[in-house]
């Protein structure tokens, strides 16, 4: 089998956090014969996954350097403060920067908030990663500001979480090589922006069918009104007419003559 020959594929990379469920099962409806593989990659080594063609295109978070990347932002995610169920901030239902001034505020190595002031007080070290921080907050350490997705991925059934005001927001973007912008990648572009099967990008639309034109209900067959019955009634009449009341007028008159005399 030669190169050209190759079934083609596409390789989509992904941050954690982010769930590329719904655009794959769209990918797999429309293109069945291009398999579609994920690529889970670190935030911080996303961009070089990309740039290494280890994938087509990913799910990274913002900022993008713009010199060699492409990127369509999606959205923009909530942030939260991970806590223990029984911490103070679990009894509301939203906090403030401020309010975590006297908080140790755990500030991991792979941080996705771009933070320049952290809030509250920093810890003794920095966790390597966003897990093990969780970990921390499970030990009674301190607390994680973090977006919501992560809150989400690391969940635990003795900690919550509750949205944060005042502080730096992360967002998704699709991000791919510029030179490698190719079919495959406008595809899945189209995917990502609700494009349908029957756009300009998509699959050729189906020609709309001419519509049959129904008969008028009994059109051929319609008799003209009192044709037959009129004519029947016509003829009758004509014989009458001629036949019956004549007829009898005249076996009447012949009856009425005087008799002719004997000789």
């Amino acid at each position: 089998m030669t190169g050209s020959e190759t079934t083609p594929s596409f390789r989509l990379a992904y941050v954690p956090g982010v769930t590329p469920a719904k655009w794959v099962r769209i990918w797999n409806e429309r293109l069945p014969g291009v398999p579609l593989a994920l690529v889970a990659a670190p935030a911080a080594e996303a961009f070089g996954v990309l740039r290494d063609g280890a994938a087509d295109a990913g799910f990274v978070r913002l900022p993008v350097d713009r010199d060699d990347l492409s990127a369509i932002p999606l959205y923009t995610e909530t942030t939260v403060v991970v806590v223990p169920k029984d911490h103070l901030v679990a009894a509301a239902e939203e906090v403030s920067a401020e309010d975590l001034a006297d908080e140790i505020v755990l500030h991991p190595l792979d941080d996705t908030l771009d933070w320049e002031n952290p809030p509250g007080r920093p810890a003794l070290e920095r966790p390597a990663t966003t897990e093990d921080a969780v970990e921390l907050v499970a030990a009674g350490v301190g607390v994680l500001v973090v977006p919501q997705s992560l809150a989400r991925l690391h969940h635990r059934r003795d900690l919550t979480y509750r949205p944060v005001s005042g502080v730096p927001q992360s967002r998704v973007a699709l991000s791919w090589p510029q030179e490698e912008t190719t079919d495959l990648v406008e595809e899945f572009i189209g995917i990502v922006r609700g494009r349908t099967v029957n756009s300009t990008r998509g699959r050729p639309p189906t020609p709309p069918q001419p519509k049959r034109k129904r008969p008028e209900a009994g059109g051929a067959q319609r008799k003209p009104a009192g044709g037959k019955s009129a004519g029947a009634k016509g003829a009758r009449g004509g014989s009458a007419g001629s036949g019956g009341k004549g007829a009898k007028g005249g076996a009447k008159g012949a009856r009425r003559g005087k008799p002719r005399g004997r000789s």
